[in-house]
């Protein structure tokens, strides 16, 4: 059985990746929030007023999630850097595996975030 490779320039490629998608759901996340501020004016309906803190606070906690994701990356992409001056191209087993569990993570995320984001356009579409 061959042993898969994992090469700096390809894993710094995927971070790349990671990092614009998670900045793509920052700019994402605000405009949910302008969404919930135009909303927050329009009703006055405790029970739609208590969904939207709801959304609110879990736009909070995803923003946080990204944030801990984004210096993660960083912080792997350093010690990638690290293991490029030392010229070795291949990683060695401990930073591919902790690749390997970010790439499940942010696969995980995407699910959760998907599903936010489906349940957010439900209730926009119910109260805009």
């Amino acid at each position: 059985m061959e042993k898969e490779v994992f090469y700096n320039s390809d894993l710094h490629f995927e971070h790349k990746q990671w990092l614009r998608e998670l900045s793509f759901w920052e700019d994402e996340l605000k405009s949910f929030k302008n969404r919930l501020s135009d909303l927050v004016t329009r009703w006055t309906d405790k029970n739609m007023l208590a969904q939207l803190e709801q959304y609110q606070n879990q736009f909070i906690i995803h923003a946080e999630v990204i944030d801990r994701m984004q210096d993660d990356i960083n912080v792997h992409e350093t010690n990638i850097a690290k293991h490029s001056k030392k010229g070795k191209d291949m990683l060695d087993v401990i930073l591919v595996k902790k690749h390997i569990e970010f790439r499940d993570r942010l696969e995980t995320q995407r699910q959760i975030y998907s599903e936010l984001k489906k349940g957010f356009f439900r209730f926009l579409s119910k109260y805009m």
